[in-house]
């Protein structure tokens, strides 16, 4: 498993999609990373050049998460181990 899973990693930096499978995978830890609550009231959509896009679902929550912003960058890179993450859009 282990040699697959090299092969694997070979492979993605080989063709530079390593980058792209780390900004994916924010979308898949957004819950564990901002909590239920707030997970409950958005949507994390799509990741483009280190920009996460999430929906939220009402403009008293988009505020307020604005204010939260820089906090859930740095949980998310703290998680992915890199500074994958520079820019969280809230629509």
């Amino acid at each position: 498993m282990q040699k697959l899973k090299k092969a694997i990693t070979r492979f993605l930096i080989k063709n530079d999609l390593e980058k792209g499978v780390q900004q994916n995978k924010a979308i898949l830890i957004w819950e564990q990373t901002v909590g239920k609550k707030i997970a409950k009231k958005t949507d994390p959509e799509k990741v483009e050049f280190g920009v996460l896009t999430v929906k939220t679902e009402s403009p008293a929550w988009r505020q307020e998460l604005v204010f939260k912003k820089q906090e859930i960058i740095d949980k998310l890179n703290a998680e992915l181990g890199k500074n994958t993450i520079k820019e969280i859009r809230f629509v």
